[in-house]
């Protein structure tokens, strides 16, 4: 059964009231100097706002010219800090519950360009066939140089049942790859694809963190544990694509597979932005042998939840790196109903590596087979023929899955006594794939 832990909810305005404080720190004469170049400042903006008022072609309120003032601040800062209208505040509050409107795609900026983290497990994008890592160069027919997160999002949210178009620039194609894709009301379910593999080993596939979805997934193993008759021998938990969510989620699901220590760190500038979360004993899952699953679409909550588990050697991580997105966004609401989205700290694994400058590696790296455009196309259409919230598992096709099984059945020893992962022995597992290997690169070396 599953035990609510104690809740490790962030305090909503302390990076406010914070940064407020955190002047006391500072000399008589610089909070005089900050206060003199601030007021200069905004003397500036003041200037500059009852011109154009005056002189524009078209008369604006003054409420757009400083909203606009406020967005180019903070969206000037990362890709990750934005502000939030009344309307912008209201559609994130119904995404972290699960269900909102538009395509299904989890976006960040890298390098100035819109960068695609993930589609979202069974949205228009994910079946559409758009892959982690694709850049979009224009949304129908707006060039996105220059375009800020939040008015990215904008313009690819609308009406349910309209259509959009993306134009991708992928790794290894020449060409723009366009994509149209038909905007729907997203329903995400964070817990998918339960089931028993082998009569005896659980596989679950998490596609978010939102409300609720540690208990979701406590439930789920709970009920393959009594399909089971005696419970499960061991459980693949299947992050990819995932492109994460709340943070108290993130640790409620670790907690769920640690019974101790440290789960993730969040390190920021002023000492109330510092927090560390640790796990209980109360609630923690029986012993038994884990793998995760991750890769490029994995993101922030996802690295989290596999960061700890990998330190902590419960689990063995396989597939590919993941994204490396890890940094906190603290939701500071505003009087008028609107909200800053502001980055205030930085995540950090067990072991003290930071998510946002080192991607998780894999303890087993499996790669995806490459795909023709042919391929493609054959794959796409076939997953557009499924329903939205069918649950695609085969072991056949899907290497990183199958490779996944191959590990829980290697597994030797007693966990409770050896502790962790040892039993899976991966230096040996490690030879036994180069050996696998070396036939391989023998027939490619032939051919030439």
């Amino acid at each position: 059964m599953f035990v609510r832990k104690r809740s490790r909810k962030l305090p909503i305005a302390f990076a406010l009231a914070a940064t407020a404080g955190g002047f006391l720190y500072l000399t008589g004469q610089r909070v005089a100097s900050a206060a003199k170049d601030t007021y200069e400042s905004l003397e500036t903006f003041a200037s500059i706002m009852a011109i154009v008022q005056k002189s524009y072609v078209d008369e604006v309120p003054s409420e757009n010219l400083i909203q606009g003032a406020i967005k180019g601040m903070v969206g000037s800062l990362d890709p990750h800090s934005s502000y939030l209208t009344p309307d912008g505040y209201k559609e994130l509050q119904i995404e972290t519950t699960g269900e909102f409107g538009g395509l299904g795609i989890e976006l960040t900026v890298r390098d100035n360009i819109l960068t695609i983290v993930t589609p979202i497990d069974g949205t228009p994008a994910f079946r559409g066939g758009v892959k982690p890592g694709d850049q979009i160069i224009k949304i129908d027919d707006d060039l996105t140089m220059d375009m800020g997160l939040q008015e990215a999002v904008d313009k690819m949210r609308g009406k349910p049942g309209s259509r959009v178009k993306l134009s991708l620039r992928r790794e290894g194609v020449q060409d723009l790859v366009d994509i149209e894709l038909t905007r729907e009301v997203i329903h995400v379910k964070s817990v998918r694809g339960g089931r028993l593999v082998d009569g005896r080993f659980a596989y679950v596939r998490l596609t978010g963190f939102q409300e609720n979805s540690a208990e979701e997934l406590a439930q789920a193993l709970d009920k393959l544990d009594k399909e089971r008759r005696g419970g499960i021998d061991g459980v693949v938990l299947d992050l990819r694509f995932n492109p994460g969510g709340l943070l108290t989620q993130a640790v409620a699901i670790s907690d769920l597979f640690l019974d101790a220590g440290l789960i993730v760190r969040t390190d920021g500038r002023i000492e109330s932005q510092v927090h560390k979360f640790f796990a209980q004993a109360e609630g923690t899952r029986p012993l038994i042998p884990m793998v995760v699953i991750v890769n490029e679409g994995s993101a922030s909550a996802s690295e989290i939840v596999a960061g700890a588990l990998q330190d902590h050697h419960r689990a063995v991580v396989i597939g590919t790196r993941s994204f490396g997105k890890g940094s906190v966004q603290t939701i500071l609401p505003l009087p008028d109903n609107s909200a800053l989205r502001l980055t205030t700290a930085r995540y950090y694994t067990p072991s003290g590596r930071s998510i946002q400058s080192t991607p998780i590696q894999p303890d087993v790296v499996v790669e995806m087979p490459k795909l023709d455009p042919k391929q493609i196309a054959e794959a796409v259409a076939e997953a557009e023929k499924r329903s939205p919230h069918e649950d695609y598992f085969d072991l056949t096709r899907d290497p990183q899955l199958a490779r996944s099984f191959e590990l829980l059945r290697s597994w030797e020893g007693d966990i409770q006594k050896i502790g962790g992962v040892a039993g899976f022995h991966l230096e040996r597992l490690a030879k036994a794939e180069t050996a696998k290997a070396e036939p391989a690169k023998a027939a490619a070396k032939s051919k030439k």
